[in-house]
């Protein structure tokens, strides 16, 4: 049962361990602190420079016999790489509206996968931009790792076309593996498929879950659109 919570506005850390309570509950925690007969779960917030351990400002308290299990969550992945943009890559023109639309519709009636999820995947992981380079070597408009973008048959990752195929062909197989789950197969295009295998569902990570909502608000406010251009 819990029996106190403590918040207060400080910066987010990344959290350490991942921590179940018998009720069920479920939360992320950086470190335990064992005061008595009960234990205080500091949550994923950091300590001010100079604050001393007194003065955290999150956590939670239960008795110690209430935590039934503690796992260690490993480095969370970034889920919007920032783009870098050289010089040469800044002059070079942007996919028409029709070009993107084209490209999409394509892909898309390969896999039967609705366009509006790969235009919604590729605001989330590129914005658009053709030659997006995230600071962990993914590349291009659906950002597909250099490995992955191999096992895809990509040749050429800034290729629109090779690149838009390539991501879809991934998107597909996971929609496959996750039996059409779409947040599980979104999770693991973000996280990959080991995260996503090894906590039976979407990772403790809150990158990834944000980009998981990202993506899914943005489809369905295309879908929204759709509906009321339709009714005009």
């Amino acid at each position: 049962m819990l029996l106190a919570v403590v918040c207060a506005a400080v910066p987010l850390a990344r959290a350490a361990e991942h921590v179940t309570l018998r009720n069920g509950f479920e939360l992320d925690c950086v470190r335990q602190e064992t005061v008595g007969n009960k234990v205080r779960l500091y949550l994923p917030e950091k300590t001010p420079a100079g604050a001393s351990a007194a003065d955290e400002a999150s956590y939670l308290e239960v008795a110690a016999d209430a935590i039934v299990r503690v796992e260690t969550v490993p480095d969370p992945p970034p889920v919007a790489p920032e783009t870098k943009i050289t010089a040469a890559t800044a002059q070079e023109p942007a996919l028409t509206q029709a070009e993107m639309k084209e490209l999409l519709s394509h892909a898309g009636a390969a896999h039967h996968i609705d366009t509006d999820l790969l235009a919604s995947v590729i605001k989330a992981e590129s914005g658009g931009n053709i030659r997006a380079v995230s600071r962990t070597g993914a590349q291009g408009l659906m950002q597909l790792m250099p490995g992955t973008a191999s096992q895809m048959g990509v040749q050429d990752a800034f290729r629109p076309d090779q690149n838009i195929t390539g991501g879809t062909t991934y998107l597909d197989e996971l929609l496959t593996r996750y039996h059409d789950n779409l947040a599980w197969a979104l999770a693991a295009y973000n996280a990959g498929p080991a995260a996503v295998d090894r906590y039976h569902g979407i990772p403790p990570y809150r990158e990834t879950r944000e980009y998981v909502a990202r993506v899914i608000r943005e489809f369905n406010r295309r879908k929204e659109m759709a509906l009321i251009a339709q009714a005009r």
